[in-house]
């Protein structure tokens, strides 16, 4: 299984956090959102990683090397990160996991580790959805059938009759994969997010699974008011976990 991590942009709104690390380096109790994600990921099962990076992407190259030195990582460059979205990094990653089965994860979602665990074991071509807490206007929501199989999916979906907030988790098959990353080329010169090309694999009849995370946390960091939230959401970290080999300490 191979991962995509979309860890490219920058955030005025997480000043002055983000002032001088990328967005996936900053800290939530005391482990950076990328270490959290990708050890999770790891665990789970990933074994090649691509990486879409831009702002201070040095910064990223040289953490991820330090936390897993030997872990098959791959970095690509969107040197456009501030003024494109999430489906230019993610279009960029087509040469790297075309023909197999991946999983794209937001750089900036912190998570319950068994997010992950309970997406695969529902199977690929699957959306991770936070069912519990709060979902207003901002966030990208999805609207499921009584099979929970995906109907829209995006920030203009209706809160009403909304199954949830997409976390940025998902997983896909190699042939979904294909349909994906043809529908980000259709739609390249005006989709923003990944979520558009998305809406369109379900509108040509694609079966996305909505998986919900029942009471799991999961939290788009995008402000400082995320961080803090994200602080009381996440206990402390132990300092080695035995199932992964990998250390958590920063």
């Amino acid at each position: 299984m191979r991962a995509v991590i979309l860890a490219a942009g920058y955030d005025p709104r997480l000043r002055p956090h983000s002032d001088r690390t990328p967005k996936a380096l900053i800290a939530v109790g005391g482990i950076p959102i990328l270490r959290r994600a990708m050890t999770a990921l790891v665990r789970s099962g990933v074994e090649q990683f691509v990486i879409v990076v831009g702002y201070l992407q040095q910064q990223i190259r040289t953490a991820v090397a330090g936390w897993f030195p030997g872990l098959d990582v791959t970095f690509i460059v969107n040197p456009a990160y501030a003024s494109t979205g999430t489906a230019t990094s993610l279009a960029l990653a087509r040469p790297f996991v075309a023909g197999d089965a991946f999983v794209v994860v937001d750089g900036d979602v912190v998570f319950h580790p068994d997010v992950v665990t309970r997406l695969f074991e529902r199977g690929l071509d699957a959306v991770a959805v936070r069912s519990v807490g709060a979902l207003g206007g901002e966030e990208v929501k999805v609207a499921a059938d009584a099979g929970d199989r995906v109907r829209a999916i995006g920030k203009d979906v209706p809160v009403r009759g909304a199954m949830g907030e997409s976390i940025g988790v998902q997983s896909f098959t190699a042939a979904t994969g294909r349909r994906l990353f043809a529908a980000l080329d259709d739609g390249a010169s005006t989709d923003r997010y990944y979520e558009d090309a998305m809406q369109r694999l379900v509108d040509d009849g694609a079966a996305l699974s909505a998986v919900d995370i029942g009471s799991l946390y999961a939290i788009e960091i995008d402000t400082v008011d995320d961080l803090r939230a994200a602080e009381g959401l996440t206990t402390a970290a132990p300092a080695f976990d035995a199932r992964v080999g990998l250390r958590l300490a920063v």
